[in-house]
C-alpha cells in the first residue's frame, strides 16, 4: 500500500547530483496523526494527490521532511511535507531548496491554507505578502526571500474573529466546507502540474480568475 505524506516511511530520501530539479512543491502542515484533516494541512492533502497520481511515496529525509520524487514527463518534481511544525516550516524547506537545486524560487511552490479566501476557492501567487501566515513568514526568515510561488487554498476567516484564528486551522472544517475544500484540493494538484508544464502566469491566468 502506498504510504501517504501522514505515514512516515522507514528508508531515508536518495541522494542526489548537483542537476537542479525542475519544481520543489512543498505542502504545509503539522505532522500527527491528529492534525490529519485540519484546515491547517490542506497543503498536505494536495501532496498526497499528487503523489498518488504518480504511483510514489513519501519517505523519511534528513532535512526534516518527508519528501517524494516524481517523475512527471521528463521533468523531475519533489513534494515535501515539513515535520518541523508550521511556525518553523523554513528550517525544513531551506535544506531542501539547496539539496534540490532550486535556484530561482519560482520553481519553489507551497501549499497553503488561507483565511482570507472562502472555502471553496484557490488562488496563485508569486511572492507579496504573507497575510499573517507563520509558515511562510518561517519560510522567507530562512531564505531571506519571499519571490516563491504559492497556492493559497481558502479555509474561511474564523467564527468569533481573528483572535480564534489558531482554533480554526487546528479543526476540522464543518462539513459542508469540507466538501469545498476537497475540491480545491484536488485543484491545487491540477495547478501544480499547469506550473509545471506552462509556468506560474499561465496558472494565476487560469485558476486566479475564478
Amino acid at each position: 500500500m502506498r504510504r501517504s505524506a501522514r505515514s512516515v516511511g522507514a528508508r531515508g530520501a536518495k541522494e542526489h547530483s548537483s542537476t537542479p530539479w525542475d519544481l520543489l512543491v512543498v505542502g504545509l502542515g503539522n505532522p500527527g496523526a491528529k492534525y490529519r484533516g485540519t484546515a491547517h494541512n490542506v497543503g498536505v492533502e494536495v501532496l498526497d494527490v499528487l503523489a498518488e497520481r504518480y504511483g510514489e511515496r513519501f519517505r523519511t529525509s534528513k532535512d526534516h521532511a518527508l519528501v517524494a520524487e516524481l517523475r512527471i514527463g521528463t521533468a523531475r518534481v519533489a513534494l515535501a511535507f515539513p515535520q518541523t511544525y508550521m511556525n518553523e516550516s523554513g528550517r525544513a524547506v531551506a535544506p531542501l531548496v539547496k539539496r534540490y537545486g532550486i535556484d530561482e524560487l519560482d520553481k519553489l511552490v507551497v501549499v497553503h491554507d488561507e483565511l482570507d479566501l472562502e472555502p471553496g476557492r484557490m488562488k496563485v501567487k508569486l511572492g507579496g505578502g504573507l497575510a499573517g501566515h507563520n509558515g511562510l513568514r518561517s519560510i522567507k526568515a530562512h531564505l531571506h526571500d519571499d519571490a516563491f510561488a504559492r497556492i493559497r487554498i481558502g479555509v474561511g476567516k474564523p467564527p468569533g474573529g481573528k483572535d480564534r484564528g489558531a482554533d480554526h486551522v487546528l479543526s476540522s472544517p464543518a462539513k459542508r466546507d469540507r466538501e469545498l475544500i476537497g475540491v480545491c484540493v484536488v485543484e491545487a494538484a491540477d495547478a501544480v502540474e499547469m506550473i509545471l508544464a506552462e509556468g506560474i502566469d499561465a496558472a494565476m491566468a487560469r485558476y486566479n480568475q475564478r
